[in-house]
C-alpha cells in the first residue's frame, strides 16, 4: 500500500465534514478526512524509510494531508541541515495555517544560533505561509533565555494584508507579553502595531492563563476604539 492509499484508509468522512470548515483556503476536494493524531502516528512509522524519503520529493502534493504528513515528517528529522534544506524546498507549497503550524522541527530548539538568519529570510518572503512560520519559530525559540528586543521589533514592521500572518503577528505579541511583559507592553502603549493586530493581541492575551487578571484589565483598557 503506498502512503496515499495508507492516507485513505483513515478517512473518515465525518471529520471531513467538519474540518473543511476550518480549512478555508483549501478546496473541499483537495481534504481527505484524517485527525491529526492518526497522520502523526503514520509520519512515525514511517519517518527515515526510503518510502518517507521519496515521499519528501513528490511535490506538490494533492491533498492536505499529504501535506501535513509531509510537515510532520520533515519534523522528525534530526540533522539541522537536511531539516532546514528539507522545510526550504517545502514552504513554497504551503497554503494554509494548519499544515505552516505542523512544521515544528525537534531539531531547531538546539540550533538557536544556527536558525536566526533562515528566519530573518523567511520573514522576508512574499509567501504568506512562509512569513508565518517565521514568525512562529520567533515565538517558539526566542522567547525565553534567546530573548532580544530586536526580535518583535523585527516582527512589528511585518505589513501584511493576509489574515493569516496577521493572526500569527497577534499570537506571537500575545505570547510574548505573557513572557516579556516589561519589554512588550511598549508595543501595545505606544501603538506600534496595526489597529487589528493590536487589538487581537489583547484579545488573545486576555485568554490566556498565563495573563493575571489585573494586567488583563489593564490591556483591555488599551483597546483602540473604532
Amino acid at each position: 500500500m503506498d502512503i496515499r492509499e495508507r492516507l485513505f484508509d483513515m478517512q473518515n468522512i465525518k471529520y471531513r465534514e467538519f474540518h473543511t470548515k476550518l480549512m478555508p483556503t483549501v478546496e473541499k476536494e483537495r481534504i481527505i478526512g484524517i485527525t491529526i493524531p492518526n497522520i502523526r502516528k503514520l509520519a512515525k512509522k514511517i519517518a527515515d524509510t526510503p518510502e518517507a524519503c521519496r515521499f519528501l520529493t513528490e511535490l506538490p502534493h494533492s491533498y492536505y494531508e499529504e501535506n501535513n504528513l509531509h510537515a510532520f515528517i520533515i519534523a522528525r528529522i534530526k540533522d539541522f541541515d537536511n531539516c532546514v534544506s528539507e522545510i526550504e524546498r517545502f514552504l513554497p507549497y504551503v497554503d494554509n495555517w494548519a499544515t505552516c503550524d505542523s512544521l515544528r522541527p525537534k531539531c531547531f530548539k538546539i540550533n538557536t544560533d544556527r536558525l536566526l538568519s533562515y528566519i530573518y529570510r523567511w520573514l522576508c518572503s512574499e509567501k504568506p505561509y512562509t512569513v508565518r512560520f517565521g514568525i512562529e519559530m520567533l515565538m517558539l525559540y526566542y522567547l525565553d533565555e534567546e530573548f532580544s528586543i530586536e526580535y518583535p521589533k523585527l516582527v512589528s514592521r511585518i505589513k501584511s494584508e493576509e489574515y493569516y500572518v496577521n493572526m500569527m503577528i497577534s499570537w506571537y505579541f500575545a505570547t510574548a507579553l505573557a513572557k516579556q511583559y516589561d519589554s512588550i507592553l511598549p508595543f501595545l502603549t505606544e501603538r506600534k502595531l496595526s489597529p487589528w493586530v493590536h487589538n487581537k493581541t489583547i484579545r488573545k492575551a486576555c485568554e490566556s492563563y498565563r495573563v493575571s487578571d489585573n494586567i488583563k484589565q489593564y490591556l483591555k483598557s488599551l483597546i483602540i476604539k473604532k
